[in-house]
């Protein structure tokens, strides 16, 4: 949901915001990581199916201004540049924007930070992590492999998905062929015949009448159905509880897991590698994890801010995998935690790789059987009763 926040930081004064936020306690959240205290959030109503996040290609502005800082232009003429070659309208009000507030002489993190639906938390304590060392091209850097990183995991995940989904939707489409075109047909030819028919053959055919005499008021029922669906899908409340009930799963829940401490790693040793102190680094990272992750990470917050180890905490906490643990008290050892939490991320998006593509490989033959047998069983029960009236002629 998009809230209207209206919030103060420092010498900044009052200042007017928008967020997309879970509900008005992640509102809260999400403004104290920016060090914001908010005066009131308003959620923006909207009558729209899906919500509309906004549309600023991030990846693309790190690249291109990556590559305009490394030729040597200064951050104002990149910037400036960047903004007279876009042609998007909400992306170029965004440049003129932050290029005012440089003007103004804020810092481009402080500029940043007036678009929270476009920059997240991490980026921009990235950003404010290398401003202090002058060094923004190798925290663009950072950012960019990072997010290449997380949609090199999404694009195997979905690429992985594709051919299942086609023959779902191919059987899905045969059998609605069969009940909604053929089926008919045969209950007009077993009706005049007016033979006995077996059971299922019967309940086969009388769906067959239902649909040829209500089939406009059983297709608008469906439609309407679909749409309520949809619609209940966007609301925070459905969100959570489909969230909850898939975490439920065992198998499916350790899987999701584990992703989610692979992406929260790679974030974290993002984040110390530019500079960012632990405890801040850990409450920016708050929002990569699922709500019943968040009370341990903040527990295991509060424990290394006392003075515990960071791999004793997220042991004590149940925010480590073994390998995880191990590679954590090796990254204390050497004093390179940054590194070593990335490379946690990466044995674990490996993992899950190769978890989905056997998951795949199981998954595809047991659909195409089940697939096959629905469309046999619908098949065989329409020619069932002329088989049977084929064997009383002979």
């Amino acid at each position: 949901m998009r809230y209207e926040v209206t919030a103060m930081r420092g010498t900044e004064g009052v200042v007017a915001l928008t967020l997309d936020a879970a509900d008005d306690s992640d509102v809260s959240a999400k403004m104290r990581a920016q060090g914001y205290t908010v005066l009131s959030a308003i959620p923006l109503k909207t009558f729209k199916l899906f919500s509309s996040k906004g549309t600023f290609p991030l990846v693309l502005f790190n690249q291109e201004l990556l590559s305009l800082l490394t030729a040597g232009l200064t951050l104002l003429e990149s910037l400036e540049t960047l903004a007279e070659k876009e042609h998007r309208e909400e992306s170029r009000k965004v440049f003129e924007q932050i290029i005012a507030r440089l003007y103004e002489g804020k810092t481009l993190s402080t500029a940043l930070q007036q678009f929270p639906e476009y920059f997240p938390g991490i980026y921009i304590a990235s950003i404010k992590a290398s401003e202090k060392t002058g060094d923004i091209p190798e925290s663009l850097s950072r950012f960019i492999a990072y997010q290449s990183q997380l949609d090199l995991v999404k694009r195997h995940v979905v690429s992985a998905s594709i051919y299942p989904l086609m023959l779902l939707g191919v059987g899905m489409l045969v059998t609605l062929f069969l009940l909604v075109y053929v089926v008919p047909r045969f209950s007009r030819i077993y009706a005049d015949i007016n033979t006995d028919l077996p059971l299922f053959s019967r309940l086969l055919m009388r769906w067959g009448l239902l649909l040829e005499a209500h089939g406009g008021l059983l297709l608008l029922s469906g439609i309407m159905i679909l749409v309520s669906l949809a619609y209940a899908l966007t609301r925070p409340g459905i969100k959570r509880w489909l969230s909850h009930q898939l975490w439920s799963i065992p198998a499916l829940g350790a899987r999701l897991r584990i992703y989610q401490l692979a992406r929260f790693y790679r974030a974290l040793g993002m984040l110390l590698r530019g500079g960012v102190a632990i405890v801040p680094a850990l409450q920016m990272v708050t929002d990569l994890l699922q709500s019943g992750m968040r009370e341990q990470l903040s527990k295991a917050t509060a424990t290394i801010r006392e003075g515990m180890s960071i791999s004793r905490a997220m042991e004590t906490h149940d925010l480590s995998t073994p390998v995880a643990g191990r590679m954590l008290r090796v990254g204390e050892r050497t004093g390179q935690m940054g590194e070593m939490m990335e490379r946690i991320a990466a044995f674990h998006d490996e993992e899950t790789s190769r978890w989905v593509e056997r998951f795949i490989k199981l998954f595809e033959p047991l659909l195409m059987v089940f697939i096959g047998l629905m469309v046999g069983c619908i098949v065989i029960l329409m020619y069932l009763p002329i088989f049977e009236l084929a064997g009383s002629i002979q």
